[in-house]
């Protein structure tokens, strides 16, 4: 039973107990797709029974974690399959748990808000963006921002953290960021930023003397464009009419 209720690995060579990182961020990249799709889901096309069966997963998933055991989570266990041919990177255990709990009161809350009452507004909207910007951070740039917390409520700081970041040293060369970088970065940016409009069939400005030539336009046309925009019956029935009309360049 000891072996089951436990949270992390006891290793000789480490004083805390020990989680493999790898595994963890394998997790958050899984919970985040699903919850992004959910979200996706929910915000374009109204359905919320998607987004509640996340949140029942994402809270059982996390209840597992924390008060079980991490290598009993579903997200954690198809984590371990994803990277069981990397080589293990250990963090310490304490601060992953304290950053795991912060994801499972957040779960918590959104189980009553959208499963158990159905509220729909900006709280379960501020909620469901925060655990996306939590697992993004996590599984993308391997930054646990529960566990940036943990250091600041807890005597003890943290040990073992992903990419040695309690113990900071010099940055060595492969690390540094120029300014011709940074102005690579700007160019790319701005160059996108400039073809947005481009890009998304903005119509460009018409000179004075052809601006009869564009507001006339035969009844044919018109005719073709009106057949060209009517809503589906399956848009209508899923509540999508305007997006689908915004989607297909319609009026």
């Amino acid at each position: 039973m000891s072996k089951i209720l436990q949270f992390g690995e006891q290793l000789p060579q480490y004083a805390v107990p020990v989680l493999n990182e790898r595994e963890a961020r394998a997790g958050a990249g899984i919970l985040f797709l699903l919850a992004i799709v959910a979200f996706m889901n929910a915000w374009f096309y109204g359905d919320f029974g998607p987004t509640k069966l996340v949140i029942i997963g994402f809270f059982t998933d996390f209840l597992i974690r924390v008060l079980v055991n991490p290598n009993y989570a579903p997200s954690l266990v198809l984590g371990r399959i994803a990277v069981r041919r990397q080589q293990p990177e250990y963090v310490g255990a304490p601060q992953k748990r304290f950053a795991w709990l912060i994801g499972l009161v957040l779960a918590a809350c959104m189980m009553y808000l959208v499963v158990f009452r159905d509220v729909r507004g900006p709280v379960n909207l501020l909620i469901c963006a925060l655990c996306l910007v939590l697992l993004f951070f996590e599984s993308a740039f391997g930054i646990c921002i529960g566990c940036a917390i943990y250091n600041v409520f807890n005597r003890e700081k943290a040990q073992l953290c992903p990419g040695n970041v309690c113990e900071p040293g010099e940055r060595s060369a492969i690390q540094t960021v120029g300014f011709a970088q940074i102005a690579v970065v700007a160019i790319f940016a701005g160059g996108l930023f400039g073809l947005a409009g481009v890009v998304a069939g903005k119509p460009a400005a018409t000179a004075p003397g052809n601006a009869s030539a564009v507001t006339v336009e035969s009844e044919a046309a018109r005719m073709a464009e009106a057949e060209r925009c009517k809503v589906p019956d399956f848009a209508i029935a899923m509540g999508h009419a305007d997006k689908w009309k915004l989607h297909n360049n319609c009026k």
